[in-house]
């Protein structure tokens, strides 16, 4: 048998032997591994039982060499295959996992508090036509004036706490803890019925659960 004949026939089986493993289910690395070794030393075995047919023993002996080299490079082959798939499945698991939980976190706060509306122009100005006719009911003259400009001046004030108190409305505050380390607040103008150690996650400027 020439060499390269050998060599060519060898890494033909070899090659065949490893694609039909890999087509089947797929494997663990280690698992893959270790059915790679033993698909080249069935390989091996067969190869050098060939080398049986050589004329002489020169010839015997280059073919056992060659059949050494063409088994040790698919262990070194299989090896390799098996770091890469190592470190694809690492990385894919880590990117899956980031991905998943990017936007997770924990609430660690639930407060609630009385928040007061904002007063309008139009709760100053009713407030202070109406503080501006009573004051204008009192004395006469220049102090009838000074009465009327602080009943405007008083009215507005009041007609502002008014209107302030009639928008008043409650506010709760959801404190949360995110898995990147990051902490934020979130407003709800209705109780969100979190509490404390619930797990959550980003929605839009919200978390929900």
């Amino acid at each position: 048998m020439k060499t390269s004949t050998f060599l060519t026939a060898s890494a033909l089986a070899l090659f065949t032997l490893v694609h039909t493993a890999h087509a089947q289910a797929p494997l663990s690395p280690k698992a893959q591994l270790a059915a790679d070794n033993k698909a080249a030393a069935s390989r091996y075995a067969s190869d050098k039982a060939l080398c049986n047919d050589e004329a002489d023993s020169a010839a015997r002996l280059q073919c056992r060499r060659d059949a050494k080299s063409v088994y040790d490079k698919a262990l070194a082959d299989a090896r390799a295959r098996m770091a890469a798939a190592s470190t694809t499945g690492k990385t894919s698991q880590g990117a899956k996992s980031a991905a998943l939980c990017a936007a997770c976190g924990k609430v660690l706060s639930v407060s609630s508090q009385e928040k007061s509306g904002e007063g309008s122009a139009l709760g100053l100005i009713g407030g202070g036509v109406a503080g501006a006719i009573l004051g204008n009911q009192v004395g006469q003259g220049a102090g009838k004036d000074l009465a009327t400009i602080a009943g405007a001046a008083g009215g507005a004030y009041v007609g502002k706490k008014i209107e302030e108190k009639a928008k008043s409305h409650t506010v709760w505050t959801v404190g949360v803890q995110f898995e990147d380390g990051s902490q934020a607040n979130y407003e709800f103008a209705q109780d969100p019925g979190f509490k404390a150690g619930d797990a959550v996650k980003k929605s839009g400027n919200t978390v929900v659960r």
